[in-house]
């Protein structure tokens, strides 16, 4: 009987994968997003793991993300608002793959009360994840955050997932920094500057004018001396900022406001939170992800 089982989130942009041997991750790879894939997901995953294949094939596979995309490896359902833990392992995907059990778990569908459709994949293996990890979460209503390059705004009660409302503030500022005269092109940019204009960013975000102050970040360079480090700063506070504003309006009372990801964009959502008067807690992102596929 095989050693090891592999778990892992395959998201848009890249696959991450985890070796776990007794409980514990042994070793990790990492490979090309479902976006650069395409149909080719198989072989890649196959020549991401192909050294730990050396060793014999594994127990088990369990993916999560974008890999169960209509465009991804192998489609898998979404699991409808509200649903727990339970509801959403029951509506993963599970194939036989060169004599291994592999599962693609389900992604998320709500409704909201504006009659918006809404989905996610990947996140809700990190939100189940965080429940899982701590028992306290899985009692009350709590506001799970999920900073990205698609933003989700999760309402958790009672360890299910009831509703959650996407925010895809991190590909407006890519394209805003990328591919527009308003991002200036820097490779890396000098944190005290970019901090100074993230905080001005805030700021004029509390302005509640996120179209004419958009074009300040060009203006500031041109007349008032600001580096390019700095706009990249305010782009990212003024977006961040707004779109707290905006979904605060949205949200009910909360016990627990929690942001789950990358630390360096979770570190700036709390500063935005704050700034807005609203606590918040930062969670390990891989951490809460592995939980997450533990469950499957």
């Amino acid at each position: 009987m095989s050693h090891y089982e592999i778990v892992g989130d395959w998201g848009t942009s890249r696959l991450r994968l985890f070796r776990v041997e007794q409980g514990r991750i042994a070793a990790r790879r990492d490979g090309p997003g479902i976006g650069a894939s395409g149909h080719e997901a198989e072989a890649a995953f196959a020549a991401t793991i192909a050294p730990w294949l050396e060793d014999g094939a594994p127990a088990e596979i369990r993916l999560c993300g974008m890999v169960g995309a209509r465009d991804g490896w192998v489609e898998a359902p979404y699991a409808e608002c509200p649903a727990d833990a339970e509801a959403w392992r029951a509506a993963a995907v599970r194939f036989d793959w060169r004599g291994t059990p592999l599962s693609i778990m389900a992604g998320l569908a709500c409704t909201g009360a504006d009659a918006m459709p809404d989905v996610m994949r990947g996140e809700e293996t990190q939100i189940f994840g965080a429940i899982a990890r701590d028992r306290a979460l899985g009692q009350g209503r709590h506001l799970i955050v999920l900073p990205g390059t698609h933003n989700k705004w999760s309402v958790v009660e009672d360890g299910r997932i009831v509703s959650f409302r996407t925010m895809p503030t991190g590909e407006l500022f890519a394209l805003l920094r990328d591919r527009s005269t308003l991002g200036p092109k820097i490779d890396e940019a000098d944190p005290a500057q970019e901090a100074q204009g993230f905080a001005e960013g805030l700021e004029r975000a509390g302005e509640g004018r996120l179209l004419s102050s958009l074009f300040a970040a060009r203006t500031m360079r041109l007349r008032a001396g600001r580096s390019a480090d700095w706009a990249r700063g305010y782009l990212s506070g003024l977006i961040i900022g707004c779109e707290i504003a905006e979904i605060r309006s949205t949200l009910g009372a909360t016990d627990r406001i929690l942001l789950i990801g990358d630390a360096r964009l979770a570190v700036r959502y709390a500063q935005a939170l704050g700034k807005s008067g609203l606590a918040s807690e930062i969670l390990d992102g891989d951490a809460c992800a592995l939980a997450g596929l533990g469950l499957a």
